[in-house]
Protein backbone atom coordinates (compact mmCIF):
# COMPACT_ATOMS: atom_id res chain seq x y z
CA UNK A 1 0.00 0.00 0.00
CA UNK A 2 2.75 2.07 0.95
CA UNK A 3 4.58 2.27 -2.73
CA UNK A 4 1.07 2.25 -4.18
CA UNK A 5 0.89 5.50 -2.44
CA UNK A 6 3.87 6.92 -3.34
CA UNK A 7 3.66 6.32 -7.21
CA UNK A 8 0.27 7.89 -6.89
CA UNK A 9 1.77 10.74 -5.45
CA UNK A 10 4.42 11.34 -7.98
CA UNK A 11 2.18 10.94 -10.79
CA UNK A 12 -0.37 13.38 -8.65
CA UNK A 13 3.07 15.95 -8.76
CA UNK A 14 4.23 15.26 -11.99
CA UNK A 15 0.54 16.45 -13.14
CA UNK A 16 0.63 19.44 -11.04
CA UNK A 17 4.14 20.88 -11.97
CA UNK A 18 3.03 20.11 -15.88
CA UNK A 19 -0.16 22.50 -15.02
CA UNK A 20 1.86 25.12 -13.18
CA UNK A 21 4.73 25.19 -15.73
CA UNK A 22 2.14 25.58 -18.34
CA UNK A 23 0.66 28.86 -16.70
CA UNK A 24 4.42 30.31 -16.68
CA UNK A 25 6.36 32.16 -19.25
CA UNK A 26 8.91 29.38 -20.85
CA UNK A 27 12.60 28.97 -19.59
CA UNK A 28 14.64 27.87 -21.30
CA UNK A 29 16.56 24.69 -19.78
CA UNK A 30 19.12 22.12 -20.66
CA UNK A 31 16.87 18.86 -20.35
CA UNK A 32 20.55 17.18 -21.25
CA UNK A 33 22.20 18.50 -18.12
CA UNK A 34 22.97 16.11 -15.44
CA UNK A 35 22.87 17.84 -11.66
CA UNK A 36 25.23 16.46 -9.50
CA UNK A 37 24.17 15.77 -5.96
CA UNK A 38 25.58 15.86 -2.39
CA UNK A 39 23.73 15.00 0.20
CA UNK A 40 23.83 12.73 3.48
CA UNK A 41 20.23 11.49 3.09
CA UNK A 42 21.98 8.74 1.05
CA UNK A 43 21.31 5.52 1.97
CA UNK A 44 20.75 3.35 -1.42
CA UNK A 45 17.27 2.98 -1.43
CA UNK A 46 17.27 6.87 -1.05
CA UNK A 47 19.21 6.76 -3.66
CA UNK A 48 18.00 4.72 -6.09
CA UNK A 49 14.23 5.86 -5.69
CA UNK A 50 15.44 9.62 -5.83
CA UNK A 51 17.07 8.74 -9.30
CA UNK A 52 14.36 6.88 -10.87
CA UNK A 53 11.27 9.12 -9.68
CA UNK A 54 13.32 12.12 -10.96
CA UNK A 55 14.07 10.55 -14.55
CA UNK A 56 10.38 10.22 -14.45
CA UNK A 57 10.13 13.81 -13.69
CA UNK A 58 12.46 14.63 -16.81
CA UNK A 59 15.84 14.81 -14.51
CA UNK A 60 19.35 13.61 -14.74
CA UNK A 61 21.09 13.42 -11.20
CA UNK A 62 23.94 12.01 -10.00
CA UNK A 63 24.55 11.11 -6.37
CA UNK A 64 26.48 8.53 -4.63
CA UNK A 65 25.14 6.22 -1.57
CA UNK A 66 25.73 5.94 1.73
CA UNK A 67 28.31 3.01 0.56
CA UNK A 68 30.90 6.25 -1.45
CA UNK A 69 30.01 8.84 1.11
CA UNK A 70 28.46 8.62 4.76
CA UNK A 71 27.67 11.07 6.78
CA UNK A 72 27.12 15.12 6.67
CA UNK A 73 31.03 15.54 7.43
CA UNK A 74 32.04 13.76 4.34
CA UNK A 75 29.37 14.91 1.78
CA UNK A 76 29.99 18.43 2.67
CA UNK A 77 33.62 17.69 2.13
CA UNK A 78 33.25 15.98 -0.98
CA UNK A 79 31.79 18.59 -2.41
CA UNK A 80 33.88 21.67 -1.00
CA UNK A 81 37.37 19.84 -2.86
CA UNK A 82 35.62 18.48 -5.74
CA UNK A 83 33.46 22.05 -6.49
CA UNK A 84 31.19 20.26 -9.20
CA UNK A 85 28.35 20.15 -6.98
CA UNK A 86 24.63 21.90 -7.96
CA UNK A 87 22.64 20.53 -5.38
CA UNK A 88 23.07 20.12 -1.50
CA UNK A 89 20.22 18.34 0.76
CA UNK A 90 20.23 17.03 4.08
CA UNK A 91 22.47 17.58 6.76
CA UNK A 92 21.15 19.96 9.32
CA UNK A 93 20.83 23.22 10.76
CA UNK A 94 24.59 23.13 12.40
CA UNK A 95 25.77 22.55 9.39
CA UNK A 96 24.12 24.74 6.97
CA UNK A 97 24.87 27.33 9.14
CA UNK A 98 28.54 26.83 8.39
CA UNK A 99 27.68 26.87 4.61
CA UNK A 100 25.69 29.74 4.69
CA UNK A 101 28.17 31.94 6.32
CA UNK A 102 31.17 30.78 4.22
CA UNK A 103 33.09 27.92 6.37
CA UNK A 104 33.94 26.47 3.12
CA UNK A 105 35.75 28.08 0.38
CA UNK A 106 34.50 26.03 -2.33
CA UNK A 107 30.76 26.04 -1.63
CA UNK A 108 28.89 29.32 -2.17
CA UNK A 109 24.61 28.88 -2.04
CA UNK A 110 22.60 30.19 -5.16
CA UNK A 111 20.56 33.16 -3.86
CA UNK A 112 16.86 31.62 -4.77
CA UNK A 113 13.08 31.14 -3.05
CA UNK A 114 11.70 28.29 -4.46
CA UNK A 115 7.94 28.30 -5.05
CA UNK A 116 7.00 26.37 -1.99
CA UNK A 117 9.04 28.22 0.42
CA UNK A 118 6.20 29.74 2.48
CA UNK A 119 4.95 25.81 2.97
CA UNK A 120 7.69 25.25 5.40
CA UNK A 121 7.36 28.04 7.81
CA UNK A 122 10.48 28.57 9.95
CA UNK A 123 12.69 26.08 8.85
CA UNK A 124 14.39 27.98 6.19
CA UNK A 125 17.77 30.38 5.83
CA UNK A 126 16.45 33.13 3.63
CA UNK A 127 17.23 33.32 0.16
CA UNK A 128 19.45 30.36 0.60
CA UNK A 129 17.71 26.69 2.23
CA UNK A 130 14.87 25.50 2.75
CA UNK A 131 13.43 22.36 5.04
CA UNK A 132 12.86 19.59 4.16
CA UNK A 133 12.56 16.83 6.82
CA UNK A 134 12.22 17.14 10.61
CA UNK A 135 14.60 14.95 12.18
CA UNK A 136 15.31 13.95 16.22
CA UNK A 137 17.36 11.75 17.67
CA UNK A 138 15.36 9.23 20.28
CA UNK A 139 15.78 6.63 22.85
CA UNK A 140 13.76 3.59 23.14
CA UNK A 141 13.70 0.34 25.28
CA UNK A 142 12.38 -2.98 25.61
CA UNK A 143 10.09 -3.69 27.86
CA UNK A 144 9.90 -7.56 28.00
CA UNK A 145 12.19 -9.72 29.95
CA UNK A 146 15.18 -8.92 27.47
CA UNK A 147 14.29 -5.62 29.14
CA UNK A 148 13.51 -3.44 31.84
CA UNK A 149 10.91 -6.46 32.51
CA UNK A 150 7.87 -3.96 32.55
CA UNK A 151 9.52 -1.83 34.77
CA UNK A 152 9.01 2.27 33.03
CA UNK A 153 12.28 4.75 32.14
CA UNK A 154 12.12 8.08 33.39
CA UNK A 155 15.42 10.67 32.99
CA UNK A 156 15.73 13.76 33.39
CA UNK A 157 18.81 13.73 30.89
CA UNK A 158 19.73 11.97 28.00
CA UNK A 159 23.05 11.30 30.07
CA UNK A 160 21.57 9.71 32.91
CA UNK A 161 21.20 6.66 30.19
CA UNK A 162 24.66 5.77 32.28
CA UNK A 163 23.01 5.09 35.80
CA UNK A 164 19.39 3.17 34.02
CA UNK A 165 21.44 0.14 35.60
CA UNK A 166 20.24 -1.71 32.48
CA UNK A 167 22.97 -2.71 29.16
CA UNK A 168 22.50 0.35 26.25
CA UNK A 169 24.29 0.20 23.27
CA UNK A 170 26.52 2.99 22.00
CA UNK A 171 27.91 3.86 18.58
CA UNK A 172 31.42 2.87 17.44
CA UNK A 173 32.85 5.80 15.99
CA UNK A 174 33.09 9.85 16.29
CA UNK A 175 31.45 11.78 13.30
CA UNK A 176 28.43 11.07 11.34
CA UNK A 177 24.69 12.72 11.36
CA UNK A 178 23.28 10.27 14.07
CA UNK A 179 25.96 9.89 16.06
CA UNK A 180 26.79 13.32 16.36
CA UNK A 181 23.27 14.29 17.30
CA UNK A 182 23.34 11.65 20.34
CA UNK A 183 26.40 13.16 21.32
CA UNK A 184 24.79 16.45 21.32
CA UNK A 185 21.82 15.24 22.99
CA UNK A 186 24.29 13.97 25.93
CA UNK A 187 26.27 16.84 26.36
CA UNK A 188 22.92 19.49 26.36
CA UNK A 189 22.96 19.40 30.11
CA UNK A 190 26.82 20.36 30.29
CA UNK A 191 26.62 23.40 28.63
CA UNK A 192 28.88 25.97 29.94
CA UNK A 193 30.16 28.84 27.72
CA UNK A 194 33.08 30.04 30.36
CA UNK A 195 34.93 26.43 30.01
CA UNK A 196 38.04 25.71 27.80
CA UNK A 197 36.63 22.22 26.82
CA UNK A 198 34.20 23.50 23.49
CA UNK A 199 32.16 25.47 25.94
CA UNK A 200 30.90 21.93 27.84
CA UNK A 201 32.17 21.59 31.59
CA UNK A 202 34.70 18.34 32.37
CA UNK A 203 31.55 17.07 34.35
CA UNK A 204 30.06 16.92 30.43
CA UNK A 205 32.70 14.80 28.98
CA UNK A 206 33.26 12.43 31.69
CA UNK A 207 29.96 11.49 31.43
CA UNK A 208 30.11 10.66 27.59
CA UNK A 209 33.19 8.70 28.12
CA UNK A 210 31.27 6.67 31.15
CA UNK A 211 28.82 6.45 28.06
CA UNK A 212 31.23 4.79 25.50
CA UNK A 213 33.23 3.05 28.20
CA UNK A 214 30.19 0.96 29.87
CA UNK A 215 27.62 1.21 26.80
CA UNK A 216 27.67 -2.40 24.30
CA UNK A 217 29.33 -1.57 21.30
CA UNK A 218 27.56 -4.08 18.64
CA UNK A 219 29.33 -3.23 15.46
CA UNK A 220 26.34 -2.06 14.47
CA UNK A 221 25.80 1.32 12.81
CA UNK A 222 22.57 2.53 14.26
CA UNK A 223 20.69 1.07 17.65
CA UNK A 224 17.83 -0.64 15.92
CA UNK A 225 19.35 -4.05 15.09
CA UNK A 226 20.88 -4.44 18.87
CA UNK A 227 17.60 -3.46 20.75
CA UNK A 228 15.45 -5.37 17.74
CA UNK A 229 17.94 -8.48 18.81
CA UNK A 230 17.71 -8.50 22.25
CA UNK A 231 21.60 -7.95 22.99
CA UNK A 232 20.72 -4.22 24.61
CA UNK A 233 17.78 -3.08 26.78
CA UNK A 234 18.10 0.58 26.01
CA UNK A 235 19.14 2.10 22.95
CA UNK A 236 18.91 5.31 20.49
CA UNK A 237 17.74 5.65 17.07
CA UNK A 238 16.66 8.01 14.25
CA UNK A 239 12.84 8.99 13.86
CA UNK A 240 13.37 8.47 10.31
CA UNK A 241 12.63 5.00 9.38
CA UNK A 242 11.59 3.86 12.60
CA UNK A 243 8.31 2.35 11.47
CA UNK A 244 9.72 0.60 8.47
CA UNK A 245 12.35 -1.08 10.73
CA UNK A 246 9.23 -2.15 12.68
CA UNK A 247 7.37 -3.29 10.58
CA UNK A 248 10.58 -5.68 9.74
CA UNK A 249 11.34 -6.48 12.75
CA UNK A 250 10.88 -10.28 12.27
CA UNK A 251 13.47 -10.38 9.51
CA UNK A 252 16.31 -9.70 11.53
CA UNK A 253 15.69 -11.32 14.96
CA UNK A 254 14.33 -14.46 16.63
CA UNK A 255 13.21 -11.95 19.45
CA UNK A 256 11.90 -8.72 17.56
CA UNK A 257 10.13 -5.49 18.74
CA UNK A 258 6.21 -5.60 18.48
CA UNK A 259 4.11 -3.18 19.09
CA UNK A 260 3.89 -4.71 22.97
CA UNK A 261 7.66 -4.96 24.04
CA UNK A 262 8.84 -1.44 23.59
CA UNK A 263 8.65 1.77 24.56
CA UNK A 264 10.47 5.70 24.06
CA UNK A 265 12.13 6.52 27.73
CA UNK A 266 10.38 9.23 29.06
CA UNK A 267 13.23 12.07 29.11
CA UNK A 268 12.39 15.28 31.06
CA UNK A 269 14.73 17.35 28.34
CA UNK A 270 13.06 16.03 25.60
CA UNK A 271 15.47 15.24 22.75
CA UNK A 272 17.42 17.27 20.25
CA UNK A 273 15.67 18.04 17.20
CA UNK A 274 17.15 18.91 13.80
CA UNK A 275 15.79 19.92 10.14
CA UNK A 276 17.26 18.35 6.88
CA UNK A 277 17.17 21.06 4.38
CA UNK A 278 17.96 21.92 0.03
CA UNK A 279 19.90 24.82 -1.66
CA UNK A 280 21.50 25.26 -4.76
CA UNK A 281 25.31 25.67 -5.01
CA UNK A 282 26.68 28.71 -7.05
CA UNK A 283 28.52 26.29 -9.22
CA UNK A 284 31.75 28.22 -11.62
CA UNK A 285 30.74 27.87 -15.44
CA UNK A 286 27.54 26.41 -15.31
CA UNK A 287 25.25 27.84 -18.06
CA UNK A 288 22.14 29.79 -17.31
CA UNK A 289 19.68 26.99 -19.05
CA UNK A 290 21.08 24.57 -16.94
CA UNK A 291 20.55 26.54 -13.37
CA UNK A 292 17.12 26.51 -14.83
CA UNK A 293 17.18 23.11 -14.95
CA UNK A 294 18.45 22.65 -11.58
CA UNK A 295 15.66 25.50 -9.77
CA UNK A 296 13.57 23.39 -11.63
CA UNK A 297 14.96 19.72 -9.85
CA UNK A 298 14.83 21.76 -6.44
CA UNK A 299 10.94 23.21 -7.27
CA UNK A 300 10.26 19.59 -7.70
CA UNK A 301 12.09 17.62 -5.16
CA UNK A 302 10.41 19.91 -2.45
CA UNK A 303 7.09 20.53 -3.67
CA UNK A 304 4.18 19.30 -1.39
CA UNK A 305 3.75 15.92 -3.36
CA UNK A 306 7.36 14.56 -3.89
CA UNK A 307 7.87 15.31 -0.19
CA UNK A 308 5.31 13.35 1.42
CA UNK A 309 6.06 10.63 -1.64
CA UNK A 310 9.56 10.74 -0.02
CA UNK A 311 8.08 10.76 3.46
CA UNK A 312 5.64 7.87 3.23
CA UNK A 313 8.79 5.89 1.50
CA UNK A 314 10.90 6.52 4.06
CA UNK A 315 9.13 7.04 7.20
CA UNK A 316 10.24 10.68 7.87
CA UNK A 317 8.12 14.07 8.98
CA UNK A 318 8.08 16.60 6.23
CA UNK A 319 8.59 20.56 6.86
CA UNK A 320 6.05 21.42 4.74
CA UNK A 321 2.52 21.71 6.17
CA UNK A 322 1.11 20.72 3.13
CA UNK A 323 3.07 17.43 2.79
CA UNK A 324 2.61 16.67 6.31
CA UNK A 325 -1.02 16.93 5.72
CA UNK A 326 -1.10 14.25 2.96
CA UNK A 327 1.43 12.15 4.97
CA UNK A 328 -0.49 12.49 8.42
CA UNK A 329 -4.13 12.53 7.53
CA UNK A 330 -5.33 11.56 11.18
CA UNK A 331 -2.31 13.81 12.96
CA UNK A 332 1.53 13.69 13.69
CA UNK A 333 2.72 10.85 15.15
CA UNK A 334 4.00 10.68 18.82
CA UNK A 335 7.59 10.60 18.15
CA UNK A 336 7.57 14.26 16.54
CA UNK A 337 5.78 15.47 19.60
CA UNK A 338 8.24 14.94 22.06
CA UNK A 339 9.87 19.17 23.47
CA UNK A 340 12.57 20.04 21.49
CA UNK A 341 15.56 21.35 23.70
CA UNK A 342 17.63 22.67 20.31
CA UNK A 343 15.33 25.63 20.77
CA UNK A 344 16.34 26.36 24.31
CA UNK A 345 18.46 29.31 25.04
CA UNK A 346 21.92 28.22 26.25
CA UNK A 347 22.22 29.97 29.94
CA UNK A 348 25.23 32.66 30.11
CA UNK A 349 24.52 33.12 26.06
CA UNK A 350 21.90 34.62 23.54
CA UNK A 351 21.81 31.46 21.20
CA UNK A 352 19.64 28.42 21.41
CA UNK A 353 21.22 25.07 21.64
CA UNK A 354 21.24 24.40 17.81
CA UNK A 355 23.13 27.30 17.49
CA UNK A 356 25.60 26.78 20.06
CA UNK A 357 26.22 23.34 18.95
CA UNK A 358 27.08 25.25 15.58
CA UNK A 359 29.70 27.43 17.16
CA UNK A 360 31.30 24.19 19.26
CA UNK A 361 30.59 21.29 17.13
CA UNK A 362 33.80 21.59 15.40
CA UNK A 363 35.68 21.27 18.93
CA UNK A 364 33.73 18.78 20.47
CA UNK A 365 34.79 16.67 17.38
CA UNK A 366 38.43 17.05 17.72
CA UNK A 367 38.22 16.67 21.51
CA UNK A 368 36.71 13.13 20.90
CA UNK A 369 39.22 12.28 18.22
CA UNK A 370 42.36 13.81 20.43
CA UNK A 371 40.89 11.62 23.51
CA UNK A 372 40.09 8.57 21.39
CA UNK A 373 36.11 8.33 21.95
CA UNK A 374 34.10 5.86 20.56
CA UNK A 375 36.36 3.05 20.28
CA UNK A 376 35.31 -0.17 18.67
CA UNK A 377 37.44 -2.66 20.03
CA UNK A 378 36.79 -3.19 23.86
CA UNK A 379 40.16 -4.74 23.98
CA UNK A 380 41.84 -1.73 22.62
CA UNK A 381 40.45 1.22 24.85
CA UNK A 382 42.40 4.04 25.50
CA UNK A 383 43.13 5.06 28.82
CA UNK A 384 40.34 7.15 30.69
CA UNK A 385 42.24 10.77 30.52
CA UNK A 386 43.26 12.02 33.36
CA UNK A 387 40.51 15.02 33.72
CA UNK A 388 42.56 17.30 35.62
CA UNK A 389 45.80 17.67 33.78
CA UNK A 390 44.41 18.46 30.19
CA UNK A 391 45.19 20.83 27.71
CA UNK A 392 41.83 21.77 26.11
CA UNK A 393 43.26 24.76 24.09
CA UNK A 394 45.35 21.71 22.03
CA UNK A 395 42.64 18.99 21.92
CA UNK A 396 40.10 21.58 20.58
CA UNK A 397 42.01 21.59 17.36
CA UNK A 398 42.30 18.85 14.93
CA UNK A 399 45.76 16.54 15.20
Amino acid sequence: MKKILSVMIIALCALMLFASGAKEAPVEKDANYTIRIYSNSNSTERTTWLIAEAKKAGFNISIDDNTVISGDDKAVQAANEKKDGDVIFGLNETRWSQLVYGTYENIKLLEYVPSWAADVGAFKFDGKAYGLVIQNVLMLYRTDELGTNGKELHFKHWSDITDCGYVWYRQNKVGGTTNTNINNAILYPYTDPSSPAGGISVEGWKKLWDYCANGNCTGDKYGFDPLNKGQVAVSTFYSSALYGKLDSAADGSKTPLTADNWKLVDIEDGTYYITEYIGIVDKEGRTAAQTAQVKAFVEWFGSAEVQAAWAIEFDSAPCSTKASAIVYPDGTPDIYKIKNFGLNTVPGTDMNYASYVSAHLTEWTNIQTNLGFYWADASKAPAEPDWNNLDWATLCQAK
